[in-house]
């Protein structure tokens, strides 16, 4: 993957554009944060359809359960 890096000099108002590679370093953190992202999001969508679930076995609305909890 290329990283594109930009830097701004305040002082000169210089914009310096640099195109490189990624290191092995940032490849393994870079797919160590997708392989999250996409486990929170399975967990969240699982969450999401068991609550729903849940909702319609007791045969309320949602707006119901939070008066209900609250």
């Amino acid at each position: 993957m290329k990283i594109i890096e930009k830097e701004f000099n305040a002082l000169t108002g210089e914009t310096t554009i640099t195109e490189r590679d990624e290191t092995a370093s940032e490849k393994v953190l870079r797919e160590k944060v997708e392989a999250e992202l996409k486990a929170e999001q399975a967990e969240a969508k699982a969450k999401a359809i068991a609550k729903s679930s849940l909702l319609k076995k007791l045969n309320i609305t949602e707006d119901e359960a939070k008066l209900l909890l609250s």
